[in-house]
């Protein structure tokens, strides 16, 4: 199915501003100028198979795409729906795949929101990130998540890997690895998780300590000298009430308003502090798993305020 027949919603005959995402959408095929917003889909659930989670998040990017056509559009500049990258073969090559075209689409959009997929999404974003850059920068990594995802991919690459994968990528490549975790579980990683943590000097914050104060006093120093950064929400992140639709759900997990302040203070603290951020996206909303469309309602509430905040600067 075509990602034009998703788009598709209400339309209000009223005074003053009433689009909605639906409305301003345009597709690569039709884009003549430079977007404000751009949208690349991940459509795979391999790397959470892989690392033996429920299956259903390759829909992903399709349920965010209904989800969010009605959201009213708040932005100055237009909307550019890229499709969703090619998958077929390894993790690692739909990473490469995924990498290559983000790379392309921010040469022709202001800011991108990368729709998942598993989280293994995050180690496309990056390298499609640094391609486009193209000379080095101080990125920061930063992740909403009940989960590390720093476990060793001597098996292959999950969605359990990514940020071991560009740690890794980092050495190799000379460059700081600056990644901090917000909502992190205790009863979701091992204690050699936690030790690899301290080793790589990841910055944490876990969920029964998480508020929108904690995380803004932790990445103020975090986010200092940063010239970059790139923002993953894993829907995990949030209690399994709040998003009972994606991969592993959280038994504690975060207030959804919690991560919607910290995310608008983050859009603030960037714009005030000259750092760019064009980069985000969601992973492991699992359609298949979710319960009258909470889950993905949810995504397309992150994606509304990442939009906003990226946008903003």
């Amino acid at each position: 199915m075509s990602v034009k027949n998703h788009w598709q919603g209400r339309i209000d005959i009223d005074n003053g501003d009433t689009r909605r995402w639906h409305q301003v959408v345009q597709f690569w095929s039709d884009q003549h100028s430079k977007s404000a917003v751009g949208l690349l889909g991940y459509p795979t659930d391999d790397g959470v198979l892989a690392n033996h989670g429920r299956g259903g998040a390759a829909d992903g990017p399709q349920a965010l795409r209904r989800a969010m056509a009605n959201l009213p559009w708040c932005v100055s500049g237009s909307l550019t729906d890229y499709g969703d990258s090619h998958i077929a073969g390894s993790v690692y090559t739909n990473q490469k795949q995924y990498a290559e075209r983000l790379s392309h689409c921010l040469t022709h959009s202001n800011v991108m929101l990368g729709l998942g997929g598993g989280h293994d999404i995050a180690r496309a974003s990056f390298l499609g990130l640094q391609d486009y850059l193209q000379q080095p920068k101080r990125v920061g990594l930063l992740n909403f998540d009940a989960h590390l995802d720093l476990r060793n991919p001597d098996n292959g690459a999950t969605s359990g890997t990514p940020f071991y994968d560009i740690a890794q990528w980092c050495q190799h490549n000379n460059r700081l690895f600056h990644y901090a975790c917000l909502g992190v579980s205790s009863a979701a990683n091992t204690p050699a998780l936690f030790a690899r943590a301290s080793t790589l000097h990841v910055t944490l914050l876990e969920d029964i300590s998480y508020t929108p104060a904690a995380a803004s006093s932790l990445l103020t120093a975090w986010l200092s000298g940063l010239d970059e950064l790139y923002v993953t929400v894993c829907m995990d992140v949030f209690n399994g009430s709040e998003a009972p639709g994606v991969s592993a759900p959280a038994a504690v997990g975060v207030a959804a308003k919690d991560i919607i302040q910290t995310i608008r203070w983050l859009g603030t603290f960037c714009h005030e502090h000259g750092i760019a951020w064009r980069l985000s996206d969601m992973a492991e909303l699992s359609p298949p798993n979710d319960t009258d469309n909470q889950t993905a309602r949810l995504a397309a509430r992150i994606g509304f305020e990442l939009v906003g905040a990226m946008a903003a600067g």
